[in-house]
């Protein structure tokens, strides 16, 4: 039993000892077997090692790409135009026991902050050379420039044990306050061309507005003159009628023109009229049957269609009752009967005479 007692602790110790010598290595690390500090050994490929457990550490790094993406930070280039540069780079760690003594127990943090150290200091540099301005930066070129940064850089990261494998130049941007300048002369640029081309429509509109009222004066000034042309020659022809009505009875034409003037004068809100017996309107209509009476009037020499063209048409008051209404279109449907018999009647006596005559004829050939 006490040989049991004593057998299993020394079997545990000896377990941990085993398991606590042993290390593994993954093929993305690589290693590093230290012992107070001191480097012991250098582990580069994967699998399985073993160190004297409490004395001797191993420390692992990645063996793998690493990112890092740097501050943006602002440079002058030779034309005085400052940008803030955004930049970022790939590396790897290819020494371990440089970096290890470069960095010491700070590892890969440290070695990054002094990475970005470094690719700042160089972009400053190259940005900042003769001959590189901000035209240059912004155009194809980057590519160039970005190359010349990756060159310099690599000589000042060995040093760490790290190996730069690309850098690229990320974003390339104003500084804020020049960037709201730029903004506002950008603004104004374009509020100049909108102004301009507000200006060259108005023009056109302009343009356009003035032929269009050329065009419609023209128009209205050649109807204007057609119009009053054709009203000329319409008075003319009226002047010419009613002179002629004149000249072959003078008394007749005032008579009548007395009354087309007393009958315009007369309308439906206002149908009756109070005259003087010596006013001049009445004189022009009854002077001549005050005097000797109308003269006689040779029918041969006046158009009766003619006059009856320009005699006035009449018509029946609306303000008429009813009753008289109907009276007076009775009338006039019982002389126009009349008229119409009158005229048959003319017409058989005319055809009587006619066959008289022709009998008369017969008998005295006979």
């Amino acid at each position: 039993m006490r040989k049991s007692a004593l057998l299993l602790p020394v079997l545990a110790v000896a377990i941990i000892g085993i398991l606590s010598s042993l290390y593994i290595v993954d093929e993305r690390e690589k290693a590093l077997v230290l012992q107070f500090g001191q480097i012991k050994k250098v582990v580069e490929e994967p699998g399985i090692g073993i160190k004297i457990p409490v004395i001797q550490e191993v420390v692992r790094y990645d063996r793998r790409i690493l990112s890092l993406d740097t501050d943006a930070i602002e440079v002058t280039p030779s034309d005085d135009r400052r940008l803030v540069v955004d930049a970022f780079t790939r590396y790897r760690i290819a020494d371990v026991v440089q970096f290890r003594q470069a960095v010491g127990i700070g590892g890969t943090r440290v070695a990054e902050d002094r990475l970005a150290s470094v690719l700042n200091a160089q972009i400053r540099e190259v940005l900042g050379a003769d001959q590189v301005t901000s035209d240059t930066i912004l155009s194809p070129q980057r590519r160039e420039l970005a190359v010349r940064i990756l060159e310099q850089a690599r000589a000042s990261a060995a040093g760490l044990g790290l190996e730069i494998v690309d850098v690229r130049l990320k974003q390339t941007n104003l500084p804020q306050q020049n960037l709201e300048a730029t903004f506002a002369r950008m603004r104004a640029e374009r509020e100049r061309e909108a102004a301009d081309e507000i200006a060259r429509g108005n023009e056109a509109a302009q343009r356009v507005r003035a032929a269009a009222d050329r065009t419609v004066v023209e128009t209205v000034s050649n109807a204007e003159r057609e119009a009053e042309i054709t009203r000329g020659e319409a008075d003319a022809e009226r002047n010419r009628i009613y002179a002629e009505a004149f000249g072959n009875n003078p008394d007749f034409f005032a008579f009548y023109r007395s009354l087309a003037a007393l009958e315009r004068s007369m309308n439906e809100e206002n149908s009756t009229l109070v005259f003087s017996p010596n006013s001049e309107f009445l004189g022009q209509m009854f002077d001549a049957v005050r005097a000797d009476g109308l003269g006689q009037v040779a029918l041969e020499d006046i158009d009766i269609d003619r006059l009856r063209d320009m005699a006035p048409e009449t018509e029946i008051s609306p303000d008429l009752p009813e009753s008289e209404r109907q009276r007076l279109e009775e009338d006039a449907a019982q002389q126009e009967a009349e008229e119409a018999e009158e005229a048959e009647a003319e017409r058989e006596g005319a055809a009587e005479e006619a066959a008289e005559d022709n009998a008369g004829d017969e008998d005295v050939t006979n």
